[in-house]
């Protein structure tokens, strides 16, 4: 029986590293893997990241256009056909669309758009709706609040 005082990893799924610079009898002594002289055989050595042997980096070659907004407001999107197909009684929000599956986790706003058919009466509270949504929720019973 497995319990807190006999947990073991899986045999094979914890391996040693590689010990190296321990004596010639090791078979990684003297320059400890690392060849002979160079920039990757000293200590901090190595190429940077993005490093193309002095050819100009890719990310120098390319063109930047245009201007990235840090401030700009990215809306997690729900469809009204997509309302009736969540099994939720009571106010549908950004916490509910997203545990419930068609909004992702990574957005922090909500919008309703207006794609689809709704059947039920529903409550929505969101960040923002197209004028169309609006018209087919109140037209089904339901109710659209816009929270800031």
């Amino acid at each position: 029986m497995k319990t807190l005082q006999n947990l073991k990893p899986h045999p094979g799924s914890k391996k040693s590293p590689k010990r190296v610079g321990r004596g010639p009898g090791s078979g990684h002594g003297k320059t400890a893997c690392r060849g002979q002289k160079g920039q990757g055989a000293r200590s901090g050595g190595g190429v940077p990241a993005g490093f193309e042997g002095g050819q100009m980096p890719i990310y120098r070659r390319l063109p930047k256009r245009g201007f990235k907004n840090p401030f700009r407001k990215v809306y997690g999107i729900l469809n009204v056909g997509d309302l009736d197909k969540i099994a939720h009684e009571g106010v549908i929000d950004l916490e509910v669309a997203q545990s419930k599956g068609p909004v992702r986790k990574r957005f922090h706003l909500l919008k309703i758009l207006g794609e689809g058919e709704i059947t039920r009466a529903v409550t929505v509270r969101a960040h923002a709706a197209s004028k169309s949504a609006r018209q087919k929720i109140e037209a089904a019973g339901g109710t659209l609040e816009i929270v800031e």
